[in-house]
């Protein structure tokens, strides 16, 4: 995950992976906890993000059951649930994709920005994609018009694709699938033989999506924070 959506830097440091995002989004500004820790421990951490002019941040994975506690207790409110699902590649290169339909391209075009911006993906989530070191954009066309856009981004044999979003105008008409079909042909020739996506739980929409596409559900994980928003 953190190879193929980076922060601007990351360190390991008295218990925690401790994440500069520079407003990237929470994947690369939280903080994860290393193993069990402290109430000293968290005190650190909460003073190093600060000292990153970010608001502290933590993200819980499987394991970290007493951590979680820990952070409730100080008043923590946890929010973004968010499914980690996987499909080998094979089953998303099966058939062709339509032409005219989906295309990779780097750097990305600025219609792709602009359909990126209506989900509130702006500069500081480009920059994460930038830093990625094997990545392409996914543009969609439906209907003769734009439709949608995606990032996507390979390490080792995984490929992750984040940042999918389609104009409310072309939805429910398979456009978020050619992309998904795209990027794992792009994957493919990467060398990639798994896909991975990130869901937050809560969008049934898209949760649906990579269910009907076959992806399975590998894990979850949470945020804490001091605030809601």
């Amino acid at each position: 995950m953190e190879a193929t959506w980076p922060p601007a830097s990351a360190r390991d440091a008295d218990g925690f992976r401790l994440r500069e995002g520079q407003g990237g989004g929470q994947r690369v500004s939280s903080a994860t906890a290393l193993g069990p820790v402290t109430q000293a421990q968290i005190d650190a951490a909460e003073q190093a993000m600060r000292h990153m002019d970010q608001t502290p941040l933590f993200q819980l994975r499987p394991g970290d059951d007493a951590f979680d506690a820990m952070l409730e207790a100080r008043g923590y409110i946890r929010r973004d649930e968010t499914v980690m699902y996987h499909l080998p590649i094979a089953a998303l290169t099966d058939k062709p994709i339509p032409s005219v339909t989906a295309f990779t391209i780097w750097e990305p075009l600025a219609i792709m920005n602009d359909i990126w911006a209506t989900d509130g993906i702006g500069p500081g989530r480009h920059a994460v994609m930038a830093r990625a070191h094997i990545k392409v954009g996914v543009f969609g066309r439906w209907n003769d018009k734009p439709a949608g856009a995606a990032f996507a981004a390979v390490d080792q044999e995984v490929c992750m694709v984040h940042g999918l979003v389609v104009l409310p105008d072309q939805r429910r008409q398979g456009v978020a699938e050619w992309i998904m079909r795209r990027a794992a042909f792009w994957a493919q020739e990467q060398g990639a033989t798994v896909m991975t996506v990130l869901c937050v739980a809560d969008n049934a929409p898209a949760n649906a999506l990579y269910r009907a596409l076959g992806f399975a559900e590998v894990g979850r994980y949470h945020y804490r924070a001091l605030t809601q928003t």
